[in-house]
């Protein structure tokens, strides 16, 4: 029998310690990562409410949602104004229930109270059609397990997604990716034989025994759980596809109980007689219209590589995020790491990106991660350096991306979790006027990045793209400011002083430094 894991977080400045019921042991896992290295702060003691302050969903359908909290647990939660559909475990934080029947904006004020303090935090239900207002956060396993994937895989990383702090920053989406169903032709026993059954609904690998039973147990943890396929025959990994069988997988994967759903293009280019823009969206199209039909909110991640311009049309089609690239495990690092490239590819596409539909530049692949070159070694470390990893978040969370980290759940680092988990930086991501942030500069050199935010202060990154120290500014005029602007540190949260003209700071190979101009009133 496989060993349960649990895992006991002391800080993330301290060690994570694994406990293996087949023997006990001890595995610490700090990789090296000295406190100087560290920016973000540990978080208080109080509580600290993090997360969207709004949140789309659909009349009458099912809700589920964990108030993102950090602090000493345990927490008392409660929530004013509270639709009476819906109900808040105050112990958990777990809202559950059914959506309002009635369309609107339901403001509520969540409340969270421990020994040390009390936080509180606004938080809007907008009951309508448009579901995913904020870009999506939570964890994929491909780079991690590629095709050995298991249940108990995803379960781990479920439990590890709480027990490392992970959920209390607003990580929420758990997602299996490909060879969870069945291989047609496959010798192997697990995934051979037939693909579907009478009913044309899917036959999973054995290594899923029982999809509803594991999506309940991701929903009992307050997560959601998120599901692949291809609108093809075939998977990219050759297993079995939704090709006319879409509107029955649909409902299968909501009667599993699943909210998110990637659809990956993979096999369908030999279906279509062309690539003309309409055989481009037409897979994205059908499953978009059968998704919004059903009685369960479904984000809809569309996975086809940028072509035809997909952020022109993404929105259209019923998506909420679509993916502008390559696959960035495949970038190989030249003068710039892969996710530089990918994300200066990205970052131009900022007219596109908004409340309800997102550019996905994909992944975030630090801390433990395969080689999709050489899938069935095991995770290693990233080779990134500490700084490329900074800015790599960084970057994402100005261009408004979905949060979706890949590395392997159970072997999480504290300087990993230093990256994944700042509320600041997070918090630049999760805004909820929804804007992408819009290159200022961009030379061989330096990348300068401007988001506005709902509050009106604006997120600036400062990315130095040379292999030596440089010294980058901010100018006001630049960014059509005017005044003195408080300068505020969103990495170490703190306020660097008031500055009337710009700001300026030396910044490292690959670095980035990530700055919140608040205007100076009075």
């Amino acid at each position: 029998m496989r060993g349960i894991k649990i895992l006991l977080r002391m800080g993330r400045a301290g060690l994570l310690l694994a406990v293996a019921s087949s023997g006990l042991s001890f595995v610490n896992l700090a990789l090296h990562a000295q406190s100087s290295d560290l920016r973000t702060p540990e978080p208080p003691a109080t509580p600290h409410l993090n997360g969207p302050k709004i949140y789309g969903a659909r009349p009458g359908h099912p809700f589920l949602y964990r108030i993102p909290c950090t602090g000493v647990r345990p927490i008392s939660f409660a929530a004013v104004h509270l639709p009476a559909s819906l109900k808040l475990d105050s112990h958990t934080g777990v809202i559950s229930g059914a959506v309002p029947i009635a369309a609107g904006r339901y403001a509520i004020t969540l409340t969270a109270a421990n020994a040390r303090g009390r936080s509180a935090r606004s938080f809007t239900i907008v009951v309508g059609q448009q579901i995913g207002l904020t870009p999506q956060m939570g964890w994929n396993d491909w780079y991690s397990y590629y095709g050995h994937v298991t249940d108990q895989d995803i379960r781990d990383a479920a439990t590890a997604m709480i027990s490392s702090g992970m959920a209390d920053y607003g990580y929420q989406y758990v997602d299996i990716d490909d060879t969870w169903a069945r291989k047609p032709g496959s010798d192997d026993p697990s995934d051979g034989g037939a693909t579907r059954d009478a009913n044309g609904n899917f036959r999973t690998s054995a290594r899923f025994p029982d999809m509803s039973a594991l999506t309940a147990y991701i929903h009992s943890l307050g997560l959601k759980a998120g599901i692949y396929t291809s609108p093809g025959p075939l998977t990219c990994a050759k297993f079995e596809g939704s090709y006319q069988h879409e509107s029955v997988d649909a409902h299968q994967f909501a009667a599993w109980g699943f909210d998110l759903l990637k659809y990956d293009w993979c096999s369908y280019g030999k279906v279509t007689n062309g690539k003309s823009l309409e055989d481009l969206q037409m897979p994205y199209r059908k499953m978009g219209q059968i998704l919004a039909g059903l009685d369960r909110d479904i984000i809809f991640n569309l996975c086809q590589y940028g072509m035809g311009e997909v952020w022109k049309w993404g929105r259209e089609v019923g998506g909420n995020s679509w993916r502008t690239t390559g696959d960035l495990g495949m970038e190989r690092n030249t003068s710039l790491p892969g996710f530089y490239r990918i994300g200066l590819a990205n970052s131009v596409l900022s007219d596109y990106a908004g409340s309800g539909g997102w550019n996905d530049p994909d992944y975030i692949l630090i801390g433990q991660v395969g080689d999709p070159r050489s899938p069935d070694s095991p995770p290693h470390a990233t080779a990134l350096t500490h700084e490329e990893q900074y800015s790599y978040m960084s970057m994402w969370s100005l261009m408004a991306a979905p949060l979706i980290f890949s590395g392997e759940m159970t072997r999480l680092d504290t300087f990993t979790l230093n990256v994944l988990c700042n509320s600041e930086v997070i918090d630049i991501d999760q805004d909820s006027l929804g804007k992408q942030a819009k290159v200022v500069k961009k030379n061989d050199d330096e990348l300068i990045l401007e988001k506005p935010l709902e509050d009106g202060s604006v997120a600036v990154g400062l990315f130095n793209l040379a292999n030596e120290p440089r010294v980058l500014s901010a100018d006001w005029l630049g960014l059509g400011l005017k005044g003195r602007q408080m300068v505020r540190d969103v990495w170490r949260q703190q306020n660097i002083g008031s500055f009337e003209k710009s700001y300026t700071s030396t910044v490292s190979a690959h670095g980035a430094v990530l700055i919140r101009l608040i205007r100076r009133r009075g």
